[in-house]
């Protein structure tokens, strides 16, 4: 029996098990059974790089469970993440009669997850659904916490909240991935060590991302599903968990997403953290820390983008309202908290923390 860390979400909407170890992805049929135990047929949702790394493993798996099962693939890339596709995965969902019974099955990275759930929760007004992310950054970020989406003028403006059934974290596929995709990962570990848990900041430190990656993945996602669980619906509490985003999104969107998302809240993190600590709010030699650890994962520090453009780019962020913004501020390494502040201290962290 393959040995698993678990760690569990407690939604009203809907409670699940996050489950984190090897060969899970050939495990899916037997664990969809266990969370769904009359779920009567499948979609794979995934993009056409993973169709071709992984799906046979699903497929196979789902077919020993008895659960008939097909494959929805779409081209890979955020520029398709779109209502356009997620339109495809519905009409695929209607071709094979799939019904109340049946199950959506994510497999991908963030991109794939997030329209995967966003076409689950509008398939007959909401139809059950599971997570295996096949990218470190998805494994702890889009596929905990129920929020699926797709992009209009800005990152993720059209979604809902439809929480999974269960994610399945496969350590074995997070291994396959090219170093710079890995690494991309390491930028949301890096955030929750830094927002809640300082352990996971001194393991990271010590490279044991490398040598212990359950432990490390158990570390992270715990961090999100507590926060997750008494936040549901991100009205409050959950918005810690945008430490660095409002300027890794403002960096995504001028780049015209050509920095990955990983990088670009590197990057915001660090601009964040010199800005605290120039400004008296961080403890001495907190933004040097975080700096290290982001350079050590090859991950930026910064960008050579102005203030004046990522404070326009970041006016349109969703954690905007009216004249004012929900910033992240950090104390120290594993203590931030929200601040609710006017749009122009945006533009005072930007002058300070580029």
């Amino acid at each position: 029996m393959t040995s698993m860390e678990r760690v569990h979400v407690d939604t009203k909407q809907r409670s699940y098990d996050i489950l984190i170890g090897r060969a899970l992805l050939a495990m899916t049929g037997e664990k969809l059974r266990e969370v769904l135990p009359g779920c009567t047929s499948a979609i794979v949702v995934c993009d056409d790089t993973v169709e071709s790394l992984f799906s046979a493993a699903v497929m196979e798996s789902l077919s020993r469970a008895g659960i008939p099962a097909h494959v929805h693939s779409f081209p890979h890339g955020e520029e398709h993440k779109t209502m356009r596709t997620v339109m495809g995965i519905l009409e695929s969902m209607e071709d094979h009669s799939l019904q109340r019974s049946s199950a959506v099955v994510a497999l991908g990275g963030g991109v794939t997850g997030d329209m995967a759930g966003l076409a689950a929760a509008l398939y007959m007004r909401g139809i059950s659904f599971i997570q295996l992310p096949t990218t470190l950054l998805a494994a702890q970020d889009s596929s905990v916490g129920g929020k699926t989406a797709v992009d209009l003028r800005a990152k993720n403006m059209v979604g809902a909240f439809w929480q999974p059934s269960l994610v399945l974290c496969d350590c074995d596929a997070l291994e396959k991935l090219p170093d710079s995709v890995f690494n991309d990962g390491c930028a949301e570990m890096i955030k929750h060590g830094a927002i809640a848990d300082p352990g996971l900041f001194a393991m990271l430190e010590r490279g044991e991302h490398r040598t212990s990656l359950p432990e490390c993945i158990r570390r992270s996602v715990s961090v999100k599903a507590k926060v997750v669980s008494g936040d549901e619906l991100d009205t409050g509490a959950r918005q810690i968990l945008n430490f660095g985003h409002t300027i890794g999104h403002a960096i995504e969107k001028c780049s015209d997403f050509g920095e990955t998302h990983g990088r670009a809240v590197a990057a915001g993190m660090c601009i964040m953290a010199r800005a605290c600590e120039k400004q008296g709010i961080a403890a001495p030699g907190s933004a040097a820390r975080l700096e290290a650890l982001v350079r050590s994962c090859s991950l930026p520090d910064g960008t050579a983008l102005g203030a004046d453009e990522l404070y326009d780019a970041a006016l349109s962020d969703k954690k905007r309202s009216g004249d004012s913004i929900s910033l992240i501020r950090m104390r120290s390494i594993g203590d931030c908290y929200i601040s609710r502040e006017p749009t122009s201290a945006l533009r005072e962290v930007l002058e300070k923390g580029l």
